[in-house]
């Protein structure tokens, strides 16, 4: 389900897939919303490509790492809106019962984790989360195509654009 920015009245480029809870789902997921932006115009090296990898990368490995349910998959749905220059990226997961803080959490910078929310706070226009039947949940981002920068995430290597 669209709310926000982005026009639900409209036939917008969307793209979905399912990939298993697991790091390597993660990844693939990320590989997918790059390939999918390329596929609509914005190059892997773009500022939009990388904030939308980086924020995929991030709701991808909260719903492995979070919102897991043994024998069930995670998935991805990326809407492009031109016009209003996002991309929205949704991920849902089987978990219903583990949310995402309701504000962006504030992390000791000696801490390992917690930071993905905000990275994604940071790069994403807006984001939330919505329930989803009839079970599980979905957290989405809106991030704009000129993007915020270049994320320190996407370094030119060898050649080619890698993400970390």
């Amino acid at each position: 389900m669209l709310t926000g920015t982005i026009a639900p009245d409209r036939e917008l480029p969307t793209a979905a897939a399912q990939f298993p809870s697991s790091p390597h789902g993660a990844r693939l997921a990320r590989r997918f919303a790059v390939r999918c932006l390329e596929a609509w115009g914005h190059p892997p090296e773009s500022d939009a490509s990388c904030t939308v990898a980086l924020v995929v990368g991030e709701l991808a490995a909260n719903a492995v790492r979070h919102g897991r349910v043994p024998g069930r998959n995670f998935g991805l749905r990326l809407v492009l809106d031109e016009a209003a220059g996002l991309v929205r990226a949704e991920v849902a997961d089987a978990a219903g019962g583990k949310k995402p803080a309701a504000a962006t959490p504030l992390v000791p910078p000696e801490g390992e984790s917690g930071r993905g929310l905000f990275l994604v706070d940071v790069l994403a226009e807006r984001w939330g989360w919505e329930p989803r039947e009839p079970v599980g949940k979905t957290v989405w981002a809106e991030c704009a195509l000129g993007g915020r920068g270049r994320p320190d995430g996407c370094r030119r290597a060898g050649g080619e654009y890698r993400y970390s």
